[in-house]
């Protein structure tokens, strides 16, 4: 588990898509330890502010900073100390669970990306399913390889876009277990409108606006 200290802060971070509103001017400061849930009607930016969150999108207006331990970090550096999970992140259909995670942990550059890729998949509970092709995979069991991927370097700071969809009990019991473990050690952010998720917070944030991409 990552030790160091992490500080979020959005300082009127807004997004368009065209003449549409992806995410309303809105302020933050979060720093570990502890879970932070982002809720807001369908379509008020939860996705957006976690692609921005992540360095996956530049923001329309205003600004994001990422400070671990005493460094501050780029947006397009972003991607060795965050782990990200959305429902539209993919993987090879013709690779197995083990393939997919091992190419992303060498591509990182991960010194032990054998040990790195089995405590990912064990701490999912994808261990029987870790030789099968992702083609072969419910999507109850693509949501927890694409949460092995968000865990696959250790990260500081996690960002799960509705971390608990398509899982089964058994899943959601798994992932809440491992949630109680981790939220002591970094900061785990989670956009979802579920109860059962984001009762699981230490603290909320509400996006405003009508959601649907209101027009500007």
């Amino acid at each position: 588990m990552n030790p160091a200290r992490v500080e979020v802060e959005g300082e009127e971070v807004g997004h368009h898509y065209g003449r549409r509103v992806g995410l309303r001017s809105t302020s933050f400061r979060l720093e570990s330890p502890g879970v932070v849930a982002i809720r807001g009607a369908n379509g008020s930016g939860k996705s957006t502010l976690m692609r921005i969150l992540a360095g996956l999108l530049r923001p329309s207006h205003g600004r994001t900073r990422l400070r671990i331990g005493e460094r501050e970090l780029a947006a397009k550096g972003r991607f060795r100390h965050v782990g990200y999970a959305a429902p539209d992140l993919a993987f090879y259909p013709e690779f197995s669970v083990t393939e997919n995670l091992a190419f992303a942990a060498e591509t990182r550059g991960d010194s032990r990306p054998s040990v790195a890729v089995k405590e990912a998949v064990e701490q999912v509970g994808l261990q029987t399913r870790a030789a099968d092709r992702v083609a072969a995979l419910s999507s109850g069991m693509l949501q927890r390889l694409r949460l092995a991927f968000a865990l696959l370097h250790d990260p500081a700071l996690l960002l799960l876009d509705e971390p608990a969809n398509h899982l089964d009990e058994e899943g959601r019991v798994t992932f809440e277990t491992w949630l109680g473990r981790a939220r002591g050690g970094r900061l785990i952010v989670m956009a979802t409108n579920d109860e059962r998720e984001w009762r699981l917070a230490d603290r909320t944030i509400e996006l405003q606006g009508r959601g649907l991409g209101d027009p500007a």
